[in-house]
């Protein structure tokens, strides 16, 4: 579950996290009235941002700085009800709901600041660069040496030694030094606490008098541990949330909208991942991520087919089933049962492995619905992207 910049920053804060003072707003006149108390309380300029879930907001105009309460308020008119497109949203860009009014800052140097789960160690790792800003996925790319790196021992979190050895690699000393590291601890701690699986501070600002600022802030939290937080869960945006994939969720369905036209159902993630290969080797494009589980029941074949069928480019389905626990045979006539329920236009192709696999082909070869069988993955591949219009047939 992702959190915009207002409702990370309102976490940070509650870690002891330096954040400058904002306000969310939902209205231009919201806007200027936010703006104007920040100009009262001395601010020379006001940062107006839309918040999404995206990154690169500043690059697609997602992020301006105003000099009256006037000129705040005609910016955030202009980003609200609109669509920012930005490098991470795609050309169809995401709605602009609301937008943060927040004081300006003296900033003198920027950071990069985060910390994520680094699988091939099995534990935290503390990602920082000196060349914090808009630009960190570009200087990644180019430069990956500007990228230091931290791991934190399970159980113990970011030491403070750590984070100390971090702020000086980061060329940093005295009390710049000091406020790096002990902000780095903080957001390690809010990671932990938080259970998310990414805690970012992009930029992290030093200011002229070497104070230390999270100027903007992201989190993610894993929605595997969403129960143990109700407070966090109350602060999902679902306007900001693909429809189907939330659908999915509903229905304990794993489902991540794709691009392709070659719609898969698959009992398991890592088979999952394997058949959406398998697709692409084909010259195909799969249209998503679906795992129905290891049951395949009726009832969870039928919700998955409903999901399917909402996928504007969907021109084929691929149904490839492994049966360990579940029988072919049942997934077989659960299929067929379910299509009583929900109307499939498109060819559907199947593929079953596993028990009874044989007796399941057979029951769809008998039926009144026209499958497309096939036994080997890499066949049934080949069969989905043909139906589908496109690749090797």
């Amino acid at each position: 579950m992702k959190l915009h910049e207002y409702q990370s920053k309102a976490l940070l804060r509650d870690h002891g996290v330096a954040v400058p003072e904002g306000h969310v707003a939902a209205t231009a006149e919201e806007a200027a009235a936010f703006a104007a108390k920040l100009f009262e309380g001395g601010s020379a300029r006001v940062a107006v941002k839309a918040q999404v879930h995206a990154g690169g907001r500043g690059k697609g105009g997602g992020i301006k700085l105003a000099a009256s309460a006037q000129e705040a308020a005609e910016f955030a008119a202009s980003m609200l009800g609109s669509r920012l497109v930005t490098p991470q949203t795609g050309v169809d860009g995401v709605a602009v709901h609301k937008v943060y009014i927040e004081a300006g800052a003296d900033i003198a140097n920027e950071l990069y600041v985060a910390l994520t789960l680094d699988r091939s160690q099995r534990c935290p790792v503390v990602i920082a660069s000196a060349e914090g800003g808009m630009d960190i996925e570009e200087v990644a790319a180019s430069n990956p040496d500007a990228i230091l790196r931290e791991h934190c021992a399970p159980g113990w979190g970011l030491r403070p030694f750590q984070a100390t050895r971090l702020a000086y690699r980061l060329g940093l000393s005295g009390k710049a030094a000091r406020g790096v590291a002990s902000t780095m601890v903080k957001l390690a701690r809010a990671y932990r606490e938080l259970d998310a699986s990414l805690a970012e501070i992009n930029p992290l600002v030093i200011t002229g008098d070497d104070g230390v600022v999270a100027l903007d802030a992201k989190f993610d939290i894993d929605d595997n541990a969403i129960y143990r937080h109700p407070a966090l869960a109350a602060l999902r945006d679902s306007s900001e949330e693909d429809p189907l994939e939330m659908e999915a969720a509903e229905h304990n369905l794993s489902y991540v909208a794709l691009d392709g036209t070659v719609g898969c159902m698959v009992n398991g993630a890592g088979l999952a991942m394997g058949t959406m290969d398998e697709i692409s080797n084909a010259g195909g494009f799969p249209a998503n991520f679906l795992d129905v589980g290891g049951g395949a029941s009726v009832e969870r074949v039928a919700n998955a087919f409903r999901i399917l069928m909402k996928g504007e480019r969907v021109s084929a389905v691929l149904i490839n089933i492994f049966g360990g626990i579940v029988r072919c045979d049942r997934v077989a006539n659960g299929v067929i049962e379910a299509l009583d329920t929900v109307a499939v236009e498109v060819p559907i192709v199947v593929r079953l492995q596993g028990t009874n696999a044989e007796e399941g082909r057979e029951i769809l070869r008998q039926s009144d619905v026209e499958f497309i069988v096939a036994e080997t993955l890499h066949e049934a591949a080949e069969k989905a992207v043909a139906a589908a219009g496109g690749g090797a047939a």
